[in-house]
């Protein structure tokens, strides 16, 4: 049984991950911005391609590394790379006007990223499932609220520091976040029954995977779209303040967040398959609607990524819970899998949309895209669920093992 020290840490630490997650997009302004590192759409897509790299690796080879060296040791892992990643974001800020020394420590600072986020996350699943064996399923929902919760409050402490002068102040911020965490772990047991490579792990993919696949290709997409490139959106096109551009996206993982907690509570009464096939139209109508957009009406810009958020909200979290209950000769790595493909589309959208921008695409244009990408998405949500009867649970396990 985990004391409760360690049930608040494992959720501390679900929140500091949401903060460090979303840093670097929360920041895309200043990246951006001619008297800071003056980057290019380009060069601030690029800055994502190694964390895409990492985190797949990382997502790919957590439970077989939890397995051989025990998942408190993967979770400390991925708190230090996390650590490495924000250090390095500081460092680049003594060389804002080299770019031949900045933009390498930030390429190095997101493949750290990358590491933390693939190692950690699922590890904090695994603990909160194996703490809370008596109600795993609202564990799961918790942790995962306070890791959205995390990714809400990113943007704002930008919007804070950014105000008061110093916009470092948010790595500042997520470096002693992860320092105490560390030193208050090490002092912890943080055990977790962890499965051992087994006979499981041989099995063949079966060919619905790719299905499975293919989603979280699409959806990370389209999450991607909104939460890299909403900022810079309400800028250049909104006619947003650096503050309303933060709150824009602020209300689009705010609405994730509050999404993924309300279908959660309601799903007696409006099945969670229906939510998936529904989903995906919300956020084809609200990509269409950021596309329109005047160019006076930021509170509007607000509401629309707002909507977003809630398109985007629970489809992740249903595909991987679907894909366990259906997949189970492989169920212990679909968690893996689907994260592994979901960061993907992730690197498609992060990096793809730069050079699309420095060629003379409006980002107008891009959300129009998007919203095709969303509809296709809709399509693929009754290949992927519409055999199949609602999940169980809304949250999944994303740790593999768990006894």
């Amino acid at each position: 049984m985990a004391t409760a020290t360690e049930s608040r840490v494992v959720y501390g630490a679900g929140l500091a991950q949401g903060i460090v997650l979303v840093t670097f997009p929360a920041a895309s302004t200043v990246f951006t911005a001619s008297d800071e590192y003056d980057l290019s759409n380009t060069q601030y897509g690029t800055l994502f391609l190694p964390q895409v790299i990492t985190a797949i690796a990382a997502a790919l080879l957590g439970a077989g590394l939890a397995g051989r060296y025990g998942t408190k040791r993967v979770y400390l892992a991925g708190l230090f790379a996390g650590l490495v990643s924000m250090v390095l974001l500081l460092v680049s800020t003594l060389f804002v006007d080299d770019q031949s020394v900045a933009y390498p420590l930030l390429l190095v600072a997101t493949a750290c990223l990358g590491v933390g986020f693939g190692l950690s996350v699922p590890a904090l699943n695994t603990f909160a499932a194996a703490f809370h064996s008596e109600d795993v399923n609202r564990a799961i929902l918790v942790l995962n609220a306070l890791l959205g919760l995390g990714t809400v409050l990113a943007p704002v402490f930008v919007a804070i520091f950014v105000g008061l002068g110093f916009w470092w102040g948010l790595p500042l911020t997520s470096t002693c976040l992860l320092i105490g965490l560390i030193v208050v772990s090490l002092g912890l047991p943080l055990r977790a029954a962890q499965a051992r490579a087994s006979a499981a792990a041989r099995v063949r993919v079966p060919a619905r995977f790719w299905m499975y696949a293919a989603f979280a290709v699409l959806y990370g997409i389209c999450e991607t779209t909104n939460g890299n490139w909403s900022q810079l959106d309400m800028t250049s096109e909104v006619g947003a303040s650096t503050t309303q551009a933060a709150l824009a996206l602020t209300a689009f993982w705010g609405m994730v967040t509050v999404g993924r907690v309300l279908l959660a509570v309601v799903q007696r009464w409006v099945p969670a398959r229906l939510a998936y096939h529904v989903l995906p139209l919300v956020l084809a109508g609200a990509f269409l609607l950021v596309a329109e957009l005047p160019s006076d009406a930021p509170s509007l810009g607000i509401l629309a990524f707002g909507l977003a958020g809630l398109g985007c909200s629970a489809l992740l979290p249903l595909t991987i819970s679907f894909g366990q209950e259906e997949l189970t000769a492989i169920s212990a790595g679909v968690a893996g899998g689907v994260i592994a493909f979901y960061q993907a589309g992730y690197g498609i959208a992060a990096f793809g949309v730069g050079p699309l921008l420095d060629h003379g695409v409006e980002l107008t244009t891009v959300f129009d895209v998007a919203a095709v990408v969303a509809l296709v998405m809709a399509g693929a949500s009754f290949v992927v669920a519409g055999r199949r009867p609602s999940p169980a649970a809304l949250h999944p396990q994303l740790g593999a093992g768990v006894k």
